[in-house]
């Protein structure tokens, strides 16, 4: 065990902010299902987010039953769309934004994510992408003209999560081939995705080792 990592993580854990009494309740039923959720140590990060980005709209990529989009919501943005392909999920999510009195500022859309983004104009202040991993550069450059300049786009699972991190290690430090997709398509699509940002002159990429680690871009032109 990596003792220094260790208590990192149990320092972000003990200084994350206490869940809402919903998103308690969401953290419950994600332990029930085995449903990944983002984490109150990320969710500090997309709340902070919204914050700083003075956010009116949020469009997420993968929303199960809505509990990120909480974090959005708690740093004051206006409104979140949320995208689910489980309508079961999705229903959950719906019956929490009524119970937790904000379902007036979120829009849960059934589908795929990436249909649903063609029928929204921008501009987004803030984006999240925490779909098929597969997709996350195709979300990425989607979405991209549909987020304002000075907005930014948030991905998760970029070191933890169902993908192999040495292979991403050995990628970006060495150089090594990213694993063929039939093997390994997850964390393919991880690697295509932080390559595709990192090389992208249009935005200014951060990755944060919080949860299950974000990397965060910042669109600049």
């Amino acid at each position: 065990m990596d003792i220094l990592s260790d208590s990192a993580d149990r320092f972000l854990a003990a200084t994350a902010p206490e869940h809402t009494a919903t998103q308690a309740e969401m953290a419950a039923l994600a332990d029930d299902w085995g449903f990944p959720t983002i984490g109150p140590e990320a969710g500090a990060v997309l709340r902070l987010l919204a914050r700083l980005t003075d956010a009116e709209r949020v469009f997420e990529f993968g929303s199960g039953f809505g509990y990120s989009a909480t974090w959005f919501l708690r740093g004051g943005a206006d409104a979140v769309v949320c995208t689910e392909f489980d309508e079961e999920e999705a229903k959950r999510g719906v019956q929490f934004a009524a119970d937790g009195g904000y379902a007036d500022r979120v829009t849960f859309e059934v589908g795929d994510a990436m249909e649903t983004i063609e029928r929204y104009d921008g501009p987004f202040d803030v984006v999240l992408i925490d779909h098929q991993k597969g997709r996350y550069a195709e979300a990425y450059r989607t979405v991209l003209p549909k987020v304002r300049t000075g907005g930014v786009i948030v991905a998760d699972n970029v070191t933890r999560g169902p993908i192999d991190f040495d292979d991403l290690v050995a990628h970006f430090e060495d150089g090594a081939p990213l694993p063929d997709p039939e093997v390994d398509g997850k964390t393919r699509g991880i690697g295509e995705y932080v390559g595709t940002v990192r090389s992208d002159d249009a935005v200014e990429t951060a990755i944060l080792p919080v949860g299950s680690g974000i990397a965060v871009s910042t669109k600049v032109r």
